[in-house]
């Protein structure tokens, strides 16, 4: 898979991360916001990974 493929599809994901934020916002939650709050936790986990092992190059 080229590289430009992955990060296109990251730069999906990283914009979606936008919803989890507003979800987790929202005061009806109840339970859910602690797999919401988990959810961002290892999206944001997994992107810094991912710029560690893909450093932009510029």
């Amino acid at each position: 898979m080229d590289v430009q493929v992955i990060r296109d599809r990251i730069q999906q994901i990283k914009s979606k991360r936008a919803s989890l934020v507003r979800l987790l916002e929202q005061p009806d939650l109840g339970t859910l916001r602690i797999d919401v709050n988990q959810a961002l936790e290892e999206m944001d986990d997994l992107l810094e990974d991912f710029d560690r092992t893909f450093p932009e190059t510029g």
